[in-house]
């Protein structure tokens, strides 16, 4: 594992660099899906899960850093490497569990550079979830030396969305979607609440909770499937059947869902009724997930699919496995049960990275199934990663 840290140029570089368009191609060599070992064994301690994770993290800060990630293209009306935006906050909130759980300096100082380069603010997007989701890494910086100045900007701009809320309809206009200044797409739940619910427990002020948890509520009795307990992606979806007829439920989807309650539970009394309800829409989504984990370990891109027909895919996968680790360690779901499905997850996770530490088989930016191939790499599944490895790494044996 690498132990030597990035250079300051790198972090600056990294920080504040618009960053050049990628090579035209990027080189495949690996073997074809079937041919990969996803069930052949992966360590199963500490030290392998740290070693992994690091391999990972670095490659990513150095493909960052050097500006050969990802084409400079728009996704809608922004850029995806918008240092602001949700690709990078999925990476960067995974980056700072990891920083705690690896303790190397070099993860710590990237972030609070970033934060620094984003001088503490938030997306320009006033109501948009996606320009909130950043902000859970300033809490971070806030314990980790900053203090109150890392948190400040983002709480302004939280009570200016609480004097003037935004009641538009929940109904998602694939067109022209005006639904998205409210948390009116799944993923959304994972961007936006945690952040809101931790600014009331730093703050006091319970005005942050009630916001998250009414928002939160309207959200889930909208696009939550109670026949399936899982979400629908937003309510285009309603209607949506694959070509044999299954509903459309979308791994990544629901797993920004699962990953966003795991880190929203903790951050509300155990007394809190909402936490109970909480809990509970957890229990029923991860019960669900448990049936339909692919015998490779995977969660099928459409996750209703036959597993025959579904490749790999690691973004989804990742916020599963972390979701479920979590909620082993913390008691709410029973060991024996839920720990071979999660070692199962964490070796096909391994072994979609490849020699160099990129993270492979990882679904492109969307809102639904997709093509997926083996070099494919994102932010937002790196941080998943990362997430899934500091909650394995609580339940394996040290050595």
């Amino acid at each position: 594992m690498m132990k030597h840290p990035l250079t300051a140029t790198l972090l600056i570089a990294l920080a504040t660099t618009a960053l050049a368009p990628a090579p035209a191609a990027v080189a495949q060599t690996a073997p074809a899906a079937g041919q990969i070992r996803l069930n052949a064994p992966a360590p199963w301690n500490r030290r392998a899960i740290l070693a992994i994770g690091e391999k990972v993290a670095d490659y990513h800060i150095a493909e960052l850093a050097g500006g050969s990630a990802y084409p400079k293209v728009k996704t809608g009306n922004r850029y995806p490497l918008d240092p602001k935006g949700w690709e990078q906050g999925a990476f960067l909130i995974g980056l700072a569990q990891f920083a705690d759980f690896s303790r190397e300096p070099r993860y710590r100082q990237m972030l609070i550079q970033r934060g620094v380069a984003n001088d503490w603010a938030l997306g320009d997007r006033l109501y948009h979830a996606d320009d909130h989701m950043v902000g859970q890494t300033y809490f971070w910086a806030a314990r980790n030396g900053i203090g109150d100045a890392a948190i400040a900007k983002m709480r302004a701009t939280f009570d200016r969305v609480l004097s003037n809320p935004s009641t538009v309809d929940l109904k998602f206009e694939r067109a022209a979607p005006k639904c998205v200044d409210r948390w009116c797409w799944c993923d959304a739940l994972f961007m936006a609440p945690p952040a809101w619910l931790e600014m009331s427990k730093v703050t006091g002020d319970r005005r942050y909770r009630d916001f998250a948890m009414r928002e939160f509520w309207a959200t889930t009795d909208y696009l939550f499937d109670p026949s399936e307990n899982l979400f629908f992606r937003d309510s285009s979806f309603f209607d949506e059947h694959d070509a044999k007829g299954r509903k459309l439920f979308w791994s990544r989807g629901n797993g920004w869902v699962l990953g966003g309650l795991a880190r929203m539970i903790p951050l509300l009394d155990k007394g809190d009724p909402d936490r109970a309800r909480l809990v509970e829409l957890y229990r029923k989504i991860a019960g669900k997930l448990l049936s339909i984990q692919k015998p490779d370990g995977f969660w099928a891109p459409s996750l209703l699919a036959d597993p025959a027909e579904s490749l790999p895919e690691s973004s989804g996968t990742a916020f599963y496995v972390y979701g479920l680790a979590w909620g082993v360690n913390e008691g709410l779901l029973d060991r024996a049960t839920y720990l071979p499905a999660i070692r199962k997850g964490w070796t096909a996770l391994t072994r979609t990275v490849h020699p160099d530490g990129r993270l492979g088989w990882v679904q492109a930016i969307g809102d639904r199934p997709m093509l997926v191939r083996y070099e494919d790499t994102h932010d937002y599944a790196v941080g998943a990663f990362l997430l899934a490895a500091t909650q394995v790494d609580r339940l394996a044996p040290a050595r």
